[in-house]
């Protein structure tokens, strides 16, 4: 299950981490958000041990969301040794995600 982030963790599980790390940038009331929640899920249970897979909402940290240029929801961030390696934005399929955690592993 992807954890949820906040604003204290964010530093110590994302920029300071070495291997790869998904961040999927959400809303709880955005609607595409809601449909690729369970890809998200399913990329977290299958990448254990892989890969970290993390969920933020960005009304509840709104200056890390801004740090990162993230204008629009969902928008999911690849980060490889704290450093952003890919950046999708919009609801995408299943498929599309996998093959984009494959590229960042």
């Amino acid at each position: 299950m992807a954890e949820h982030l906040t604003a204290d963790n964010f530093k110590e599980k994302v920029t300071e981490a070495k291997g790869t790390v998904l961040v999927d940038f959400f809303a709880t009331w955005c609607g595409p958000c809601k449909m690729i929640a369970g890809a998200v899920e399913q990329l977290a249970t299958e990448y254990e041990g892989k890969a970290a897979v993390y969920k933020l909402d960005v009304d509840e940290a709104q200056d890390i969301a801004m740090g990162h240029g993230v204008m629009s929801i969902p928008t999911l961030i690849f980060f490889r040794d704290g450093k952003e390696s890919e950046r999708i934005v919009g609801a995408v399929s299943r498929a599309e995600l996998t093959d984009a955690m494959e590229r960042n592993l």
